[in-house]
């Protein structure tokens, strides 16, 4: 029982923080995130993809030839 109690206390600490903590409206919070999004995008790999020369995992030309 003395555990459970413990448990509480963490918790009831860790609330403590969280209530403190500044809040901002999500619109605004998206927009920051759009925004970021979008001058990021010129270099993310996975929007632009990887150049062949500098992938490591490009497959190997050739393969099986059935002649």
């Amino acid at each position: 029982m003395p555990i459970y109690i413990d448990i509480l206390k963490m918790e009831l600490e860790q609330l403590k923080k969280e209530v403190s903590t500044p809040r901002e409206p999500v619109s605004k919070t998206s927009k920051d995130t759009m925004d970021w999004c979008e001058a990021a995008s010129g270099t993310d790999l996975l929007i632009t993809g990887v150049p062949d020369d500098k992938n490591p995992y490009k497959p190997e030309k050739g393969g099986c030839i059935i002649t």
